[in-house]
C-alpha cells in the first residue's frame, strides 16, 4: 500500500494538483479579493513612489522648481500610512484564509482516516499518517499563506516596476523582453527539482516520525533489551536522510536565486553600457536614475519569487501526498437494512478469506452455525484464523467467497453502523482514551449515562472497587491508552464498556489475558452473567475459560476441524484433546 501511494504521488501531474489546491480557496473569494487588492495596492504604492524620482530629479532639483518637492513632503506620510493599511489587509487576510484552508484540510483528512477500512490502517505506518496530518499540512499552509502572499505582492511589484521602466524608456527596458523567457525556463526546471526533493523530504519525515513513535511506545522494551544504541543508530540514519534532502533543497534554491540575479545583472550591465554610449539613446538624469533604480529594485522581488517558489512547490508536493490519501476509497457501506436489536443468530456459509497482499487464505470454506444466545469458543494455534472470524463478523474485512448471515440477513446488506451497534468487542489489546474512567466506560453508549448505571456495570466488571481507591474516582484521567492503570485494570474497564453497550453479540478476543488468577475468576463470573442474554464468540488460548461453552470450535490453518462440547471433544481424543493435554498434562478432565 505504501508503495502504491508513493507511486500514485509521483505519477500525479502537477496541473490537477494545483487546480485542486486552489479549489480549497473558492469558498473565500471575497476575502481573497480583499487580500489581492491589499497586496497589489502595497506594491503599486512602491512603484508609484519610485516613479516620482524622475520629476524630482529633472524638475525640482534640475530646474529649481520646488513646488513638486514640497507637495511630496506633504503626501509622503499619508502615502505610507495607506501603504501600511494595504500591507495589513493583504497579509492578515491571506494568512486568515490560509488558516481556514488548512483547518478544513486537516479536518477532512482526519475524518477520512476514520472512514478508511481497517485494511488501509493495517498496511500503513501510523507515523506516516500522523506526519501527513501535521508536517504535510504545514507545508500546504506555507504555500497557501506565505507563498501566495509573496507571489502576488512581489509579482505585482515586478509588473509595476516594468510599467514605470517602459513608460520612461522603452528602449532600455526592452532588454527584459529577452531575459524574461530565460528566467521562465530556469523557474520551470527548478520547480520540478523542488517538487521531487520535497517529496523525498516528506517521505523521510514520515520515516522519522515512525521511528520516534516506535521508540516512545516501546520504551520499556528498548530499555529491557538494551536497544538504545540500535535505535539511536537507526534514528541517526533516518535523521541524516532528512538532513541530506533538506540540504539538496537549499542548494537548489541558492543556485536558482543566484542564476536569476546574474541574468538580471547582465541586463543591468547592458543598460549601463547603452547609457554610457553617446548617441544611442537620449536620456535625462531623472530618466536614467529611474530606470537604473527600477532595475536594481527588480533584483529583490525576483529573488523572493524564486525563493518562495521553493515553498510553493513543497506545498504542492504535500498536497499530492495528502490528496493520495483522500482519494483512497472509504469503507464500502452498501447496506440498507437497519437493525434495532438483533437476536444474535449467526451463520458462516462456505466462507473463504485472504488478507490483502497474502497468498495463503486465512479461512477456507468455513461453515458454522451459531444459535442466538449460544456461547461459541474458538480455539487453535496462533495464526489459525480465530481472530479473523471475529473481524469478519464486525465487517472489518469482507470475505472473498461465501456469505455471513446475521438473523438470516447477509452482513453486506446491513448498514455498517447498525451492524456494529449489535456487537460488543473486548480484545486482548485494550484501547483507552486519554480521558476520565467514566468517559472511557461510557464511550459508544447512546445518550447520557447515569452515575447509577455507570456504577452498576463497573461493579459487574469489578472496576468499582479499585476506582473508589483513586483520589478522583471515576473522574480520574487514565493517561494515553490507560498507561496510568495496570493491564488488568485496563481490561476490566474495557469489559465494563462492553457490558454498558448491551449488545446482542459479544466478542471476547483473549479478554482475560491480562488478568491475574483472582481477577480472572471474578471477571469470568461477570462475563457468564453477561453471556446469558447474548450470543458470545470467545477466542481463547486458556482452555479453562471455555469449558462451559455451548460449542467449542477447533480451527487449524483456516479450517474447522472439530466442533463439540468440552466433554464430547475430550472423549473424541482428537486435536482438542491434545491441546488440553498440553495445557493440563495428566490432570483428569
Amino acid at each position: 500500500m505504501n508503495a502504491d501511494m508513493s507511486r500514485q504521488t509521483t505519477e500525479t501531474s502537477d496541473t490537477p494538483v494545483v487546480k485542486r489546491f486552489f479549489s480549497y480557496l473558492t469558498g473565500y473569494k471575497k476575502y481573497f479579493i480583499i487580500a489581492i487588492l491589499g497586496m497589489v495596492g502595497y506594491s503599486s504604492i512602491d512603484a508609484f513612489v519610485i516613479a516620482q524620482l524622475q520629476p524630482i530629479i529633472d524638475e525640482s532639483l534640475g530646474k529649481g522648481e520646488y513646488d513638486f518637492l514640497r507637495l511630496a513632503a506633504y503626501l509622503i506620510v499619508p502615502i505610507f500610512i495607506l501603504r501600511g493599511i494595504c500591507n495589513f489587509l493583504g497579509t492578515y487576510t491571506l494568512n486568515w484564509i490560509s488558516g481556514q484552508v488548512i483547518m478544513h484540510m486537516r479536518q477532512e483528512l482526519f475524518q477520512h482516516y476514520m472512514a478508511l477500512p481497517v485494511s488501509f490502517h493495517d498496511q500503513n505506518a501510523t507515523g506516516n499518517l500522523i506526519s501527513k496530518l501535521t508536517f504535510d499540512t504545514e507545508q500546504v499552509a506555507r504555500a497557501a499563506g506565505n507563498a501566495l502572499l509573496v507571489l502576488v505582492r512581489e509579482g505585482a511589484l515586478i509588473i509595476g516596476l516594468l510599467v514605470v521602466m517602459f513608460y520612461y524608456s522603452w528602449q532600455l527596458s526592452a532588454i527584459f523582453l529577452l531575459i524574461g523567457p530565460v528566467v521562465a525556463i530556469i523557474v520551470s526546471i527548478v520547480s520540478k527539482r523542488f517538487r521531487k526533493v520535497s517529496r523525498n523530504i516528506q517521505h523521510a519525515m514520515g520515516n522519522l516520525t515512525t521511528a520516534v513513535e516506535q521508540v516512545v511506545k516501546g520504551h520499556k522494551v528498548v530499555l529491557m533489551f538494551g536497544g538504545q544504541e540500535k535505535e539511536s543508530e537507526r534514528f541517526k540514519r533516518k535523521n541524516n536522510q532528512n538532513r541530506q534532502q533538506t540540504l539538496k533543497l537549499f542548494a537548489t534554491k541558492v543556485i536558482s536565486v543566484s542564476t536569476i540575479q546574474i541574468i538580471a545583472s547582465i541586463a543591468l550591465a547592458v543598460v549601463l553600457f547603452i547609457a554610457s554610449t553617446p548617441g544611442l539613446v537620449e536620456l535625462s538624469a531623472g530618466v536614467f536614475t529611474n530606470v537604473v533604480v527600477c532595475m536594481t529594485m527588480l533584483l529583490k522581488p525576483l529573488k523572493q519569487i524564486t525563493t518562495v517558489n521553493n515553498e510553493f512547490q513543497r506545498g504542492m508536493a504535500a498536497c499530492t501526498s495528502i490528496f493520495a490519501v483522500l482519494d483512497e476509497l472509504a469503507e464500502v457501506d452498501q447496506g440498507h437494512v437497519r437493525l434495532d436489536k438483533a437476536s444474535g443468530e449467526i451463520a458462516f456459509n462456505h466462507v473463504t478469506f485472504t488478507y490483502p497482499g497474502k497468498e495463503q487464505p486465512a479461512l477456507s470454506e468455513v461453515n458454522l452455525s451459531i444459535r442466538a444466545g449460544e456461547t461459541i469458543a474458538l480455539v487453535g494455534r496462533s495464526g489459525s484464523g480465530k481472530s479473523t472470524l471475529s473481524n469478519l463478523i464486525t465487517r472489518f474485512y469482507r470475505p472473498q467467497q461465501g456469505a455471513i448471515l446475521l438473523d438470516g440477513i447477509d452482513l453486506n446488506d446491513i448498514a455498517l453502523r447498525s451492524l456494529r451497534r449489535q456487537c460488543a468487542l473486548v480484545s486482548q489489546h485494550v484501547t483507552l482514551f486519554n480521558d476520565t474512567i467514566a468517559n472511557n466506560i461510557a464511550y459508544g453508549a447512546l445518550g447520557q449515562v447515569s452515575q447509577e448505571r455507570l456504577e452498576e456495570v463497573s461493579k459487574l466488571a469489578h472496576v468499582h472497587d479499585f476506582v473508589m481507591q483513586l483520589e478522583d474516582g471515576y473522574e480520574t484521567v487514565v493517561g494515553e491508552n490507560g498507561l496510568m492503570l495496570s493491564g488488568g485494570q485496563r481490561q476490566r474497564i474495557a469489559i465494563a464498556r462492553a457490558i454498558l453497550l448491551d449488545a446482542p453479540i459479544l466478542i471476547l478476543d483473549e479478554a482475560t489475558s491480562a488478568l491475574d488468577t483472582e481477577s480472572e475468576r471474578l471477571i469470568q463470573n461477570a462475563l457468564e452473567q453477561l453471556q446469558e442474554n447474548t450470543t458470545s464468540i470467545v477466542v481463547a488460548h486458556r482452555l479453562s475459560t471455555i469449558e462451559n461453552a455451548d460449542q467449542i470450535v477447533v480451527i487449524e490453518q483456516g479450517r474447522i476441524i472439530e466442533i463439540g462440547t468440552h466433554k464430547a471433544l475430550l472423549k473424541k481424543q482428537g486435536h482438542y484433546f491434545n491441546l488440553h493435554q498440553m495445557q493440563f498434562g495428566n490432570e483428569s478432565p
